[in-house]
């Protein structure tokens, strides 16, 4: 495996199975990738989709974790809103009392109100069972897509390896090629010595 470059070797915890040429011969045959070039080609169009997967799962991420926030800044909120609500819909001694013994909630309410109006975007209504359905349908996708940007990950680690391995065969049988040229001058050298 290669040790510094593949930046997508990087992003797989388990590389046993990348070490397997079992493994690699596996991953080009199903990809029917027959030459370097069409190894180039794939690893061209990977990175593409990787790229897009990449750009697709950020937006949903960022999404999703702003959906979150919400939900839980406004489970932080209810109990206040509650106490609030309570409060107007009482009157005359009923709500005086009330009123006493829950004054910090109620005092603590303009302030809650406020951190979750500010987390709303410009004209955003406070909808926390659409924040859920919506967090339940993204969370789907979101792994959806990670394990569709694993999967490509994977794939395009495999072509690096490939790539890798064709170069470094390439610069042993340079190394070999001149060790073996040296050979013969060494002898010569020897020789006209004698």
């Amino acid at each position: 495996l290669p040790i510094v470059s593949g930046k997508h070797l990087r992003k797989i915890s388990d590389r046993t199975a990348l070490q397997s040429a079992d493994n690699v011969e596996k991953f080009i045959t199903t990809r029917k990738i027959d030459s370097f070039e069409s190894l180039a080609k794939f690893t061209a169009d990977t990175e593409q989709k990787y790229g897009q997967l990449d750009s697709v799962h950020l937006s949903k991420g960022q999404k999703l974790s702003r959906l979150k926030e919400l939900s839980k800044m406004y489970a932080l909120y209810e109990p206040y809103r509650t106490t609030y609500k309570e409060s107007q819909s009482l009157k005359g001694f009923a709500k005086m009392k009330f009123d006493r013994e829950h004054k910090e909630s109620l005092a603590k309410y303009p302030e809650m109100r406020e951190r979750l109006q500010n987390l709303l975007e410009q004209g955003e209504k406070i909808t926390p069972k659409q924040w859920k359905a919506e967090i339940q349908s993204l969370q789907s996708e979101y792994d959806s897509i990670s394990r569709e940007k694993s999967k490509t990950a994977t794939e395009l680690a495999y072509a690096g390896i490939t790539g890798y391995n064709k170069k470094n065969l390439e610069r042993e049988l340079q190394n070999e090629s001149r060790q073996r040229n040296r050979q013969p001058d060494r002898t010569k050298r020897k020789e006209e010595e004698i």
